[in-house]
């Protein structure tokens, strides 16, 4: 039986091969044992799911089990997106929460993921504890308990948390604007949310791939090229320099956008768009908190502002522990997930989206406009990913370990300055570029990042990646 293991965020598998009924009812009564020691008792968790195969079911039978191990779970009505989800589980008081989810994952990939109190992702000690349980449980022989008959109370997510979510925004910034806006959830469970919540800001939307579809129409559900094409292709059909277009990733935690001429805007110039916004036309001050991954801009903008930032490991489960204590201004990571102090200590895609129409209307600039802002303040800053497939996760680890105990030299003409080997293999070049190399933790995939202030110098660093993760 292979393992089950929490990666970077939760644990995923291939439908009926990893990902089973009976395996979900494993993990489910898994993450029983340990809330129940941990407490205080009676335990509650809220169960929710996103549109995927099977996903109400798979939720459905992790109520049933959590139920039947002795905790008080309380599964949502339908389909949510999981920061609505996690809203509801610090709303209500609840020790914490499941969502059958695969986020981003191809089609065939459903997921498990552990939420805390606080609302945000379940950090190492947590994870650690529930595949500890579910060795004990496997090594004992024990059958899994009965699943409980009883009802399962239900939740409706979207009411409590629409209002936090305007609670959190300047909503006279949006009074009189008029932003064209088409938004894209990728068949996910931010269909619906986004028109709605901008419906009662006076703004109409447009949305596209807005129904439910497991097979996400034969893309990836992931708000980057090239599965933006159709999004992109909408906004270009708009006129003005207020068109705007928004995606949401397969369960609405990350965010992604096009400009007015539709081009793909990236996690990392929303990251530091947004940071920009917050200090300079907010006025908020703290601590800015970014990945291993994530680009430099953040650095450069957080010294010009007098902050600090702090770099974390790969996963949202690295930030969300530090954003507890409130002194965390925001935290963001390169895949499009950013979580903000007043909200939950979790990746919003939602609130992201919404942030970015503030921007717009604040500044009364495109988001293509504003971004050729931040580059003149900040530098040019161009950044690509490579996600080159193996053949499975432990073969990528190998690749990493290979290249840690033998660390590659550097491209002709680019002075290497430094090893950063903090999550995966990070190479700094003295032009200011930089080349991470690192196994995805939740696919087989081998991720290639690169960042450089021309695309020559991208392009040259994608391709030595690219031989370093495959060598002949």
């Amino acid at each position: 039986m292979p393992q089950i293991h929490f990666g970077t965020d939760g644990w995923r598998g291939v439908i009926a091969e990893e990902f089973t009924f009976a395996n979900v009812r494993l993990v489910a009564r898994a993450v029983a044992g340990h809330f129940l020691r941990a407490g205080p008792h009676p335990v509650r968790l809220i169960v929710g799911h996103d549109t995927r195969f099977l996903s109400r079911e798979f939720a459905e039978a992790a109520a049933r089990s959590l139920a039947a191990a002795g905790v008080e779970p309380t599964l949502t009505t339908g389909f949510a997106p999981t920061p609505a989800i996690s809203y509801t589980v610090r709303a209500q008081g609840a020790a914490g929460g499941v969502v059958i989810t695969a986020s981003h994952n191809p089609p065939c990939y459903n997921g498990f993921k552990v939420k805390t109190a606080a609302g945000g992702s379940a950090p190492e000690e947590v994870t650690a504890a529930v595949e500890a349980e579910i060795r004990a449980l496997q090594a004992s022989g024990l059958p899994p308990e009965a699943a409980s008959n009883t009802p399962v109370p239900l939740v409706d997510p979207a009411p409590a948390y629409f209002d936090a979510l305007k609670r959190f925004l300047t909503v006279e910034a949006f009074r009189g604007t008029r932003l064209q806006v088409v938004v894209d959830p990728m068949y996910g469970a931010g269909q619906g949310c986004l028109v709605a919540l901008l419906g009662q800001l006076g703004i109409q939307a447009e949305e596209i791939h807005g129904e439910p579809n497991p097979g996400f129409g034969g893309l990836q559900p992931e708000p980057i090229p090239p599965h933006l094409d159709a999004l992109m292709a909408r906004v270009r059909q708009r006129a003005g320099a207020s068109r705007v277009g928004l995606a949401l990733d397969g369960d609405a935690d990350r965010a992604g956008a096009v400009d007015e001429a539709g081009r793909f805007v990236n996690a990392h110039q929303i990251f530091a768009l947004l940071l920009h916004h917050l200090v300079h036309d907010r006025g908020s001050r703290g601590t800015v908190v970014k990945t291993f991954s994530t680009t430099d801009m953040i650095d450069k903008l957080a010294r010009a502002a007098g902050i600090e930032c702090r770099v974390t490991p790969i996963g949202f489960k690295h930030i969300a522990p530090l954003m507890l204590d409130g002194s965390v201004l925001m935290g963001g990571e390169e895949s499009g997930g950013i979580g903000y102090r007043g909200h939950i200590p979790e990746r919003d895609g939602l609130l992201t989206c919404l942030l970015l129409l503030e921007l717009m209307a604040v500044r009364g600039r495109g988001l293509g406009e504003l971004v050729r802002d931040l580059q003149r303040e900040v530098g040019p800053h161009h950044y690509h990913r490579l996600d080159l497939e193996v053949p499975s996760i432990p073969h990528g680890r190998q690749r990493l370990e290979q290249l840690r105990a033998h660390p590659p030299a550097a491209p002709p003409g680019m002075p290497l300055t430094a090893l950063e080997e903090l999550d995966g293999l990070k190479l700094r070049f003295a032009d200011g570029s930089w080349l991470l190399l690192r196994p995805s933790g939740t696919e087989p995939i081998f991720r290639v990042y690169a960042e450089a202030p021309d695309e020559d110098r991208l392009t040259t660093l994608l391709a030595f990646g690219r031989a370093l993760a495959n060598p002949a």
